[in-house]
């Protein structure tokens, strides 16, 4: 069932994640990144990828190489995304703390999706904390997705209460 509830009308300099399109869009971002786990930067940078979904906030991709060294690992999973193609997914290690299957890329993405290669995405609600232009993120609520929330979005958001059918 859907929702009730109204797009919230985003005031200037602010996005409604109901502007986004679907299938999602990919954009480039300069917008300084930083994940922290384990009470240690993990990444920082200021080339990252944003996929701009219908209801979702954004999914940063950040470039592999750009990970602190060590911090990923393969872990067991994967899943299927009808636009990107198919997700493995990763561990994430950061100051002696493991953060199991908190990350996700797309090893062969699907043609329109090709910007993604080499990038990972992580879920923002199992690192310490994470940051967009020096603003704590919160996370995407629902557990299963990875949108980061800044006072820029607006929403509703899919994965709150009531979103199941959206």
């Amino acid at each position: 069932m859907r929702s009730e509830r109204r797009p919230v009308i985003p005031l200037p300099g602010q996005e409604s994640v109901w502007d986004y399109p679907r299938p999602p869009r990919v954009e480039q971002s300069q917008e300084r990144i930083r994940i922290f786990l384990g009470g240690e930067l993990i990444l920082e940078t200021t080339d990252s990828l944003r996929v701009l979904e219908t209801s979702h906030p954004p999914a940063y991709y950040l470039l592999r190489s750009d990970f602190h060294p060590n911090a990923l690992k393969p872990a067991p999973g994967s899943s299927f995304c009808e636009f990107k193609g198919s997700a493995r997914y990763l561990d994430v290690r950061g100051g002696g703390k493991l953060a199991e299957g908190a990350a996700w890329f797309y090893p062969e993405p699907v043609a329109a999706y090709a910007a993604l290669l080499d990038r990972v995405a992580v879920y923002p609600g199992r690192m310490d904390y994470c940051e967009v232009d020096g603003e704590r993120v919160l996370p995407q609520a629902g557990g299963y997705y990875g949108g980061w929330i800044t006072k820029r979005i607006v929403g509703p958001f899919k994965g709150e209460p009531g979103t199941l059918g959206w």
